[in-house]
Formats: C-alpha cells, sequence, structure tokens
C-alpha cells in the first residue's frame, strides 16, 4: 500500500475544531490506523493535536508573523500548521516530518486547503544533518512529549533561533517542555479528541523562544 493509500484508507474529512478554517484528513481513534502503518511511533499525522490547533490558531490571527516570509513547520505531522501559515500568506512554506506517511499527509490535507505555498519533505529534528533550510520562521508544535525528542527539538529550535530565524512554539504542558527556555505569548483553551488526551479540552500555550545564549536543555 503507497502512503497516500495508506493515509486515505483509515481517515476522513474534518474541520479542525479549534481552527474550522482549515479541514484535514482525521482518523476516528489511533489503533486500528497505526496496525497498517507497521510503524513503530503512532500515526500522529491522522490528528489535529492540541499544541497544532493552538500554533496554528495564532498564525492565523497574527498573520504579520509569516507574510512574506520563508516558514518550516518542523514536525509537521498532518500539515495543520503548515497549511495555517501559507493561507496567512507566507511566500513559502516546508512542512517537514521525519514520517513518510506523514508527508503524504500533508500533500493531501495541503491541496484539499488550496495551500499551494505548502511543500512537504522528509525532515530528521537533528541539527547535527539538518538545518532549518532558510527558514526565516520556524514553527513547531508538540514536539516536548517525549525527553529525547524534547532535547532534539530544543536544539534544532535553537540552531533556527541563531540563525536569525523567528521561533514560535505551542505546546499543551508537556512533560519536557524547556518552560525556562521559552517566553509566553498566548493561551488558548483547546478542544481535542478524547481518545488521545485525558480531559476534552487542553490549555495550550503558545511560546517565542528566549534568547538563544545559555538556555538550558528540557528537564531530565
Amino acid at each position: 500500500m503507497t502512503p497516500e493509500a495508506l493515509v486515505r484508507s483509515g481517515t476522513s474529512w474534518a474541520a479542525v475544531p479549534f481552527v474550522p478554517e482549515i479541514r484535514l484528513l482525521t482518523a476516528a481513534e489511533p489503533f486500528g490506523l497505526w496496525d497498517l502503518t507497521e510503524r513503530d511511533a503512532p500515526p500522529f499525522w491522522a490528528f489535529p493535536w492540541a499544541g497544532g490547533q493552538a500554533l496554528a490558531r495564532y498564525v492565523l490571527d497574527h498573520p504579520e508573523i509569516v507574510r512574506g516570509r520563508r516558514v518550516l513547520d518542523a514536525a509537521s505531522g498532518s500539515g495543520l500548521v503548515a497549511i495555517a501559515a501559507a493561507e496567512a500568506g507566507a511566500a513559502s512554506v516546508i512542512a517537514a516530518d521525519l514520517d513518510p506517511n506523514a508527508v503524504a499527509a500533508i500533500g493531501i490535507n495541503a491541496h484539499a486547503n488550496d495551500a499551494a505555498a505548502v511543500a512537504a519533505r522528509v525532515l530528521d529534528l537533528d541539527l547535527a544533518a539538518d538545518d532549518p533550510s532558510g527558514a526565516q520562521v520556524v514553527l513547531a508544535a508538540d514536539v516536548f512529549y517525549q525527553r529525547e525528542l524534547a532535547g532534539l527539538a530544543l536544539r534544532f529550535l535553537r540552531g533556527a533561533a541563531a540563525s536569525g530565524a523567528d521561533v514560535l512554539v505551542a505546546d499543551p504542558g508537556r512533560a519536557f517542555l524547556p518552560a525556562e527556555a521559552l517566553t509566553p505569548l498566548a493561551s488558548y483553551e483547546v478542544p481535542v479528541l478524547a481518545v488521545l488526551e485525558d480531559a476534552s479540552v487542553k490549555r495550550v500555550t503558545v511560546y517565542g523562544l528566549s534568547e538563544v545564549d545559555g538556555l538550558a536543555e528540557p528537564a531530565r
């Protein structure tokens, strides 16, 4: 089964609860689709996660952040944040994810939302090998849920900031959020799928990356 066929097989179109301007191919539950993917990681691309919803909302409500600029959406998942950036007027958007199935989902979702500025590509959050691809704005949502990934993500984002990019992240208070490295910009009460979270609503904060020098790694 091709990635495109797999993505379509276990999903259906649905408006994003907190960003109804955008619709995504969404799974009703993760487990059956996860079995189909034959991957170690769950199909993160099949759901509008809390952080992604909040960051997409923030970008759409503050389009000046991305308008006319080159944007990288790191660990893009479904492509929700990348699509929001395109709709807010970004000159170009790279929606990057390690999972080839996510890249397929991003392409389908971007096309359905007429987000022609979005280009999907495979990219690992490892600054030893990757860079922010000339982006002027780097966006990342829901990347601090696991210790190793949180460390990689913070290094990646710090590298992007050091290269001159504006960096925005969104997180619902996951265990490895490096709060000391971030400056809160806005908070939202975001409706989420009960099958994914321990509540029907999560409070999500959108942050800017603080000064690069002296930032600590996430708590271990």
